[in-house]
């Protein structure tokens, strides 16, 4: 029935099998030996859920709404510094915008520079994305630190960011030389 309203994404049943998640404190055998790892893992398929959610009033699937973001702060971006800033494939940039244009929430148009090189640019069209995005944004915000205290959400905050740089230190060192 479409009318019906669409359980909160944690509450979602797996589309391939009619049962219920493991409880979140459940950890696989095979994932003792890094259970920071399987938490990490499952706290991240689940705010993206949680983000799909919020956004799918807006039109916009999860990650669009980064790339608007560039856009709306920074202005006009190649493909290129799009894929770059959002640590993406330049192939998946390229159909993400593709979409956008077709919601008319972007433009491409070929850089002055460079006529190879695409330019996209935010259209006015999309500036009433903005506020609905903001919206979804504060409300996973609040949704995902419930019952924190300021100082837990800081210092999770700094520990996730050292996480962070932890692994974009060790995707460095693993990429090939070339």
């Amino acid at each position: 029935m479409a009318d019906e309203p669409t359980p909160p994404p944690t509450a979602r049943r797996s589309p391939s099998r009619d049962v219920a998640p493991p409880p979140s404190g459940t950890l696989p055998a095979t994932a003792r030996s890094g259970p920071l790892s399987h938490a990490v893992f499952r706290t991240t398929r689940l705010h993206r859920a949680a983000a799909a959610h919020l956004l799918r009033p807006t039109g916009l699937y999860t990650g669009q709404e980064l790339l608007m973001m560039h856009l709306w702060d920074h202005g006009p971006q190649t493909q290129a510094e799009l894929a770059r800033l959002l640590d993406a494939e330049p192939s998946t940039i390229t159909r993400m915008v593709k979409r956008l244009e077709q919601g008319g929430f972007v433009r491409r148009h070929p850089s002055p520079t460079d006529r190879r090189v695409m330019t996209v640019e935010a259209t006015t069209a999309s500036q009433a994305l903005r506020c609905q995005v903001e919206t979804a944004w504060e409300e996973l915000e609040q949704t995902t630190v419930a019952g924190l205290t300021d100082a837990e959400r800081n210092t999770l905050t700094a520990l996730l960011r050292k996480v962070e740089d932890n692994l974009t230190h060790a995707l460095g060192s693993w990429a090939p030389s070339e």
